[in-house]
């Protein structure tokens, strides 16, 4: 957890570019009221213990057909990130009641906030992959107005960003983005070889001592000599800048990512620290900073289209500044209890199980309730109980949800504590407690022995939303279960399912980059021709059709 500290007095290096300083003066010639000011200066010092937050409002979402959710899952945008603290809602309420010139607003926060994280400037972004284009971009062009403007169009220009192989993730492709070529590194040695004339950058994941990243991934044994302070150290003889993507985590003062030598460090302003869901935090060394503040919005260069407004920059600063006042002890005292009290009453479930996770220490960990059972006993999965209870009344996303039709024995879902609110944990504990004791009876799965031929070589066509593509499964058979190959037009993963009766069911996963393409194929077999739809996960649904090669 971030220690408490008070701000140190400014500095010239912990400005952003600007014409003039904003005094409370400017606030008044530009048509601020005395009691914008004093309630920006009241949110900006006022102590914050856990502040509670009521119980959603659904009125707006239900007048356009759309339901809340409880939200049991990590914090994920398409979920809506976090709830916003009340603060920083009244601040930014308040701050769209005037116009300000942006420059002059940056330059005053980041003033308020790098000394607070021991930064020499600090900007607010559009999310943290705002951040990490815009460091990105920094690092590329500076602050050259003719570079800016030919991005991204990198000739002459540096055009490498070096990633360690365990910190390739799909958030990498704001680096990518800038058109740069990724070179993936293994060791200090491949590290230290990799780095030339053409090297920006090196972006890697944030990692706390125990060797865990922010996506609660712990780092390989083998990749254990390439954390932080090594990875600085062979970058700054070299004068490389280091980017941390510390998107989920709270920042600590002073930080401890540039405590250990690193140029620039980026955050998310819309998970744990509770800002608006669309700012981030970029904060380092000061003409890195500068330059990635002239290279996005309001400015006219290759970041114009990531803006954010006034409303969440101020948004932003008073979250961060919050963030620092909050009581994280009786915070995760109260989850605690929620946890403990979704496991007294689900294991009252004859057969069901459960185990408290409460994580190695990231920011982004809570207490976390695992909940197991024999799916084939109690008659419901993993799988299905978690889409029950999101189809349910209220609306409850779970975390993971394991076992399936085919396979139910090992079933488990996951209930995280991090974006509940007080109350809701009764409303999880009584719908997932009546999902496992009287589970709704659901169709069998086809358990037939009975299958087509299905092995061989087979053209696919695939219908998306928009466009369509030609991919290939290549087959092998030992019964109903199914191995292969599937091909798409530029990467290739192994396919695994199985053939009963006339039905099949195809998943496969490549990797591209950073991420994983997830494909699930359902459908039917009819002599040489399958047809049926495709689950794209969050790409959405399509349709797809296959004919057997002779």
């Amino acid at each position: 957890m971030p220690k408490r500290g008070k701000s140190k007095s400014k500095s010239p290096e912990t400005s952003v570019p600007s014409t003039n300083s904003l005094s409370r003066r400017d606030w008044l010639r530009a048509g601020c009221s005395l009691s914008t000011i004093g309630l920006l200066e009241t949110v900006s010092r006022r102590p914050l213990a856990a502040a509670p937050i009521p119980n959603s409002d659904a009125g707006v979402y239900a007048s356009i057909g759309v339901r809340p959710i409880i939200n049991c899952d990590h914090v994920k945008t398409v979920l809506g990130g976090s709830l916003v603290l009340p603060e920083v809602m009244r601040a930014m309420e308040s701050a769209s009641h005037a116009f300000v010139q942006l420059d002059e607003l940056m330059e005053a926060v980041s003033a308020r906030l790098a000394p607070l994280v021991g930064a020499e400037a600090c900007i607010v972004t559009s999310g943290c992959s705002g951040s990490i284009a815009h460091g990105t971009t920094a690092c590329i062009a500076g602050g050259d107005p003719e570079k800016l403007r030919r991005m991204p169009n990198l000739a002459g220009l540096k055009s490498e960003v070096i990633i360690p192989r365990y910190s390739r993730n799909l958030y990498d492709q704001a680096v990518r983005m800038t058109g740069v070529k990724v070179i993936e590194v293994d060791t200090p040695e491949t590290l230290a070889a990799a780095c030339n004339e053409k090297t920006a950058m090196i972006y890697m994941l944030g990692i706390n001592d125990l060797g865990v990243s922010w996506l609660g991934d712990r780092i390989p044994p083998q990749y254990a000599n390439l954390g932080v302070k090594a990875v600085v150290d062979i970058a700054r003889p070299k004068n490389i800048p280091v980017f941390v993507d510390a998107a989920a985590e709270g920042i600590t003062n002073p930080d401890i990512y540039l405590q250990r030598g690193v140029s620039l460090v980026g955050y998310s302003g819309g998970k744990v620290m509770r800002g608006p869901q669309c700012s981030g935090l970029l904060m380092g060394r000061a003409d890195l900073v500068k330059a990635a503040w002239i290279n996005s919005a309001p400015h006219h260069s290759y970041g114009r289209p990531m803006k954010v407004g006034k409303e969440e920059i101020i948004g932003m600063m008073v979250a961060a500044q919050k963030w620092f006042e909050r009581d994280h002890a009786a915070e995760w005292k109260e989850w605690q209890a929620w946890m403990q009290f979704v496991q007294q009453r689900v294991t009252t479930v004859p057969g069901v199980t459960t185990e408290m996770d409460e994580g190695p220490g990231m920011t982004l960990n809570c207490p976390t309730l695992v909940v197991k059972w024999d799916g084939a006993k109690l008659g419901i999965s993993g799988a299905e109980v978690k889409k029950l209870l999101e189809q349910g009344t209220p609306r409850i996303f779970l975390g993971e949800g394991t076992g399936d039709k085919t396979d139910p024995t090992n079933s488990s879902v996951t209930v995280r504590s991090l974006n509940m609110v007080s109350g809701q944990e009764r409303e999880v504990a009584e719908n997932l407690t009546a999902a496992l004791a009287s589970p709704p009876k659901s169709t069998p799965a086809n358990r037939s022995e009975i299958f087509p031929a299905v092995a061989g070589l087979w053209d696919v066509h695939i219908a998306y939303v928009c466009g369509s593509a030609d991919h290939s499964f290549t087959l092998q058979q030992t019964g109903t279960q199914l191995t292969g190959e599937h091909k798409g037009e530029i990467v290739a993963g192994e396919l695994h399912g199985w053939a009963r009766g006339n039905e099949i069911y195809l998943r496969s996963a490549q990797r591209y980059e950073g991420n994983w393409l997830r494909y699930q194929f359902a459908g039917t077999v009819e002599n040489t021709r399958m047809k049926g739809a495709v689950d794209l996960g969050e790409y959405g649904q399509a349709r797809w059709t296959a004919e057997k090669r002779s």
